[in-house]
């Protein structure tokens, strides 16, 4: 076979086997192989074949307790590396990091993924009561404050399919029923600067606030977002706390090239 063709048809053996690591990250937490064999739509004889090849060169470990394999040490160095390489997100985890040591709450950083927009940070406050967030996690558009930071700033086209999913799923937040009431919501965010949440959030007892960030372009990039307990946080728009947000992603922006907040660089 020539190198043109080979190259043409790739490798299916190493294909299979990013399969089976795409159905363990989609998994988010340590799989039995009869779970990843079905995620992977194999049979476990198979599945476990390539498993033990991921595991001798650190893409997979299987704890030796309960039998549960997860990601393993190199695939973690990998993503560590392929974040490290993006300045955008490497400016951002320095952001709420700094954030978080201003106003002392729990933060994350935000950015849109395949399916919407997903955390892929977050930072711990030093309290005794925190609000832990999930990296990976997937946020909805119109029940987070993430979300509605990334539906209020993105293109609509980019956006109204999934707002129309949401709303025909029940998962709009109360008092939202058509698409126009959501474009209602997300302009009274767009003006604001902020999307807030309290006492409707997804989780129960837990509020939340974000900021968009945006690019040379001036094009939405990525949010910053503040977690607490419900009530724990003064939610006005003309709060400490909503200030130092504000600012946070404002002087990101600029760092990033936007021009929309050029005068409030420092």
């Amino acid at each position: 076979m020539s190198e043109e063709l080979e190259g043409k048809h790739g490798v299916q053996s190493l294909e299979v086997g990013m399969g089976i690591l795409k159905a363990m990250v989609g998994g988010q937490r340590s799989m039995m192989l009869k779970d990843i064999a079905a995620a992977a739509e194999m049979p476990p004889s198979k599945a476990h074949r390539y498993l033990v090849s991921l595991i001798r060169v650190g893409l997979v470990e299987q704890d030796p307790l309960t039998s549960r394999y997860n990601i393993g040490p190199f695939a973690l160095k990998i993503g560590l590396v392929a974040i490290d390489r993006l300045d955008r997100v490497r400016l951002g985890m320095a952001a709420i990091a700094e954030l978080r040591d201003t106003i002392n709450e729990t933060t994350a950083l935000a950015v849109w993924g395949d399916h919407g927009p997903v955390i892929v940070r977050w930072e711990r406050p030093n309290r005794p009561i925190i609000v832990n967030v999930v990296t990976g996690t997937h946020l909805k558009l119109l029940s987070s404050a993430a979300g509605r930071v990334f539906a209020a700033w993105l293109p609509r086209e980019q956006v109204e399919e999934q707002i129309l999913k949401e709303l025909a799923g029940g998962s709009a937040p109360a008092g939202i029923h058509t698409l126009d009431d959501a474009y209602a919501l997300l302009a009274d965010v767009e003006r604001e600067g902020v999307a807030a949440i309290s006492g409707n959030y997804t989780i129960k007892g837990v509020e939340a606030v974000a900021a968009p960030v945006f690019n040379f372009k001036n094009e939405l990039t990525m949010a910053l977002v503040i977690v607490s307990v419900e009530g724990s946080t003064d939610m006005r728009a003309e709060s400490p706390t909503i200030r130092d947000l504000k600012h946070a992603a404002h002087t990101l922006s600029v760092r990033l090239g936007s021009t929309r907040y050029a005068e409030e660089a420092p």
